[in-house]
Protein backbone atom coordinates (compact mmCIF):
# COMPACT_ATOMS: atom_id res chain seq x y z
CA UNK A 1 0.00 0.00 0.00
CA UNK A 2 2.78 2.42 0.90
CA UNK A 3 4.46 1.77 -2.45
CA UNK A 4 1.19 2.65 -4.25
CA UNK A 5 0.82 5.92 -2.30
CA UNK A 6 4.45 6.79 -2.96
CA UNK A 7 4.01 6.28 -6.72
CA UNK A 8 0.73 8.19 -6.69
CA UNK A 9 2.26 11.33 -5.20
CA UNK A 10 5.71 11.21 -6.78
CA UNK A 11 5.50 12.92 -10.13
CA UNK A 12 8.48 12.72 -12.36
CA UNK A 13 10.17 16.08 -12.60
CA UNK A 14 10.29 17.33 -16.18
CA UNK A 15 13.68 17.37 -17.87
CA UNK A 16 14.80 19.35 -20.91
CA UNK A 17 17.20 18.07 -23.57
CA UNK A 18 18.01 18.55 -27.24
CA UNK A 19 15.39 16.91 -29.44
CA UNK A 20 16.43 14.13 -31.80
CA UNK A 21 15.02 12.71 -35.02
CA UNK A 22 13.52 9.88 -32.94
CA UNK A 23 11.29 12.51 -31.25
CA UNK A 24 9.52 13.45 -34.51
CA UNK A 25 6.48 11.23 -33.93
CA UNK A 26 5.86 12.48 -30.40
CA UNK A 27 6.47 16.13 -31.34
CA UNK A 28 4.08 15.84 -34.30
CA UNK A 29 1.41 14.28 -32.05
CA UNK A 30 1.74 17.09 -29.49
CA UNK A 31 1.75 19.72 -32.23
CA UNK A 32 -1.41 18.22 -33.75
CA UNK A 33 -3.40 18.55 -30.52
CA UNK A 34 -1.96 21.98 -29.69
CA UNK A 35 -2.66 23.87 -32.93
CA UNK A 36 -5.45 24.12 -35.50
CA UNK A 37 -3.13 22.98 -38.26
CA UNK A 38 -0.71 20.51 -36.79
CA UNK A 39 2.53 19.74 -38.56
CA UNK A 40 2.92 16.19 -39.81
CA UNK A 41 5.63 13.83 -38.70
CA UNK A 42 7.49 14.30 -42.01
CA UNK A 43 7.51 18.10 -41.56
CA UNK A 44 8.79 17.77 -38.01
CA UNK A 45 11.45 15.26 -39.01
CA UNK A 46 12.72 17.52 -41.82
CA UNK A 47 12.99 20.41 -39.37
CA UNK A 48 14.77 18.29 -36.77
CA UNK A 49 17.33 17.26 -39.38
CA UNK A 50 18.06 20.82 -40.55
CA UNK A 51 21.37 22.17 -39.26
CA UNK A 52 19.92 25.61 -38.71
CA UNK A 53 17.03 24.40 -36.52
CA UNK A 54 17.40 24.15 -32.75
CA UNK A 55 14.82 22.13 -30.83
CA UNK A 56 14.53 21.27 -27.16
CA UNK A 57 12.13 18.70 -25.79
CA UNK A 58 10.67 18.45 -22.31
CA UNK A 59 9.91 14.99 -20.95
CA UNK A 60 8.49 13.57 -17.74
CA UNK A 61 8.62 9.89 -16.98
CA UNK A 62 10.00 9.22 -20.45
CA UNK A 63 7.04 10.90 -22.17
CA UNK A 64 7.23 14.08 -24.26
CA UNK A 65 5.28 16.86 -22.58
CA UNK A 66 6.62 19.89 -24.43
CA UNK A 67 8.96 21.26 -27.06
CA UNK A 68 10.28 24.49 -28.55
CA UNK A 69 11.76 24.88 -32.03
CA UNK A 70 13.63 27.76 -33.70
CA UNK A 71 15.22 28.36 -37.08
CA UNK A 72 18.52 30.29 -37.20
CA UNK A 73 19.69 32.63 -39.96
CA UNK A 74 22.32 35.38 -40.11
CA UNK A 75 22.63 35.93 -36.36
CA UNK A 76 18.88 35.90 -35.78
CA UNK A 77 16.37 33.23 -34.82
CA UNK A 78 12.67 32.73 -35.31
CA UNK A 79 10.76 30.63 -32.81
CA UNK A 80 8.68 28.39 -35.03
CA UNK A 81 6.62 26.57 -32.44
CA UNK A 82 6.22 26.00 -28.71
CA UNK A 83 3.82 23.55 -27.09
CA UNK A 84 3.18 22.07 -23.65
CA UNK A 85 0.80 19.13 -23.24
CA UNK A 86 -2.53 20.32 -21.83
CA UNK A 87 -2.24 18.16 -18.70
CA UNK A 88 1.01 19.96 -17.82
CA UNK A 89 -0.04 23.57 -18.51
CA UNK A 90 -0.29 26.16 -15.76
CA UNK A 91 2.85 24.98 -13.94
CA UNK A 92 5.39 27.43 -15.37
CA UNK A 93 6.91 24.80 -17.67
CA UNK A 94 6.63 26.91 -20.81
CA UNK A 95 8.60 29.65 -19.03
CA UNK A 96 11.33 27.16 -18.09
CA UNK A 97 11.46 25.77 -21.62
CA UNK A 98 11.53 29.24 -23.21
CA UNK A 99 14.22 30.54 -20.84
CA UNK A 100 16.49 27.57 -21.47
CA UNK A 101 15.94 27.86 -25.22
CA UNK A 102 16.75 31.57 -25.19
CA UNK A 103 19.97 30.87 -23.28
CA UNK A 104 20.85 28.21 -25.85
CA UNK A 105 20.24 30.64 -28.71
CA UNK A 106 22.31 33.36 -27.03
CA UNK A 107 25.11 30.82 -26.55
CA UNK A 108 25.03 30.17 -30.29
CA UNK A 109 25.67 33.87 -30.95
CA UNK A 110 22.11 34.81 -31.85
CA UNK A 111 21.56 38.57 -31.46
CA UNK A 112 17.77 38.76 -31.92
CA UNK A 113 14.84 36.36 -31.67
CA UNK A 114 11.50 36.82 -33.42
CA UNK A 115 8.16 35.04 -33.17
CA UNK A 116 4.53 35.42 -34.16
CA UNK A 117 1.70 34.89 -31.70
CA UNK A 118 -2.04 35.39 -31.94
CA UNK A 119 -3.03 38.61 -30.21
CA UNK A 120 -5.91 36.73 -28.51
CA UNK A 121 -3.53 34.15 -27.02
CA UNK A 122 -3.29 35.93 -23.68
CA UNK A 123 -1.18 33.32 -21.82
CA UNK A 124 1.41 33.19 -24.61
CA UNK A 125 1.52 36.98 -24.99
CA UNK A 126 2.08 37.30 -21.23
CA UNK A 127 4.83 34.63 -21.32
CA UNK A 128 6.69 36.36 -24.15
CA UNK A 129 6.39 39.85 -22.69
CA UNK A 130 7.72 38.60 -19.34
CA UNK A 131 10.63 37.03 -21.25
CA UNK A 132 11.57 40.41 -22.70
CA UNK A 133 9.87 40.30 -26.10
CA UNK A 134 8.47 43.52 -27.57
CA UNK A 135 5.95 44.02 -30.33
CA UNK A 136 7.57 45.13 -33.59
CA UNK A 137 4.69 44.52 -35.99
CA UNK A 138 1.25 43.10 -36.67
CA UNK A 139 -0.04 40.77 -39.36
CA UNK A 140 -3.77 41.51 -39.68
CA UNK A 141 -5.88 38.54 -40.76
CA UNK A 142 -2.87 36.23 -40.50
CA UNK A 143 -4.73 33.27 -39.02
CA UNK A 144 -7.51 31.24 -40.69
CA UNK A 145 -10.09 32.76 -38.35
CA UNK A 146 -9.00 36.27 -39.37
CA UNK A 147 -7.15 36.94 -36.11
CA UNK A 148 -4.12 39.20 -36.02
CA UNK A 149 -0.65 37.89 -35.32
CA UNK A 150 1.70 40.00 -33.25
CA UNK A 151 5.31 39.98 -34.39
CA UNK A 152 7.53 40.05 -31.30
CA UNK A 153 11.27 40.51 -30.96
CA UNK A 154 13.81 40.08 -28.20
CA UNK A 155 17.38 41.34 -28.49
CA UNK A 156 20.34 39.90 -26.63
CA UNK A 157 23.13 42.01 -25.22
Amino acid sequence: MMNFVSRLFSRKRPTIAEARAADATAIAALHAVSFRRGWGEDEILRLLLERNVVTQRMTAGGKLIGFIMSRLAAGEAEILSVAIASAWRGRGLSRQLLNLHLRRLAGLGIRAVYLEVGERNTPACRLYRRAGFNEVGRRHGYYEDGATALVLRRDFG
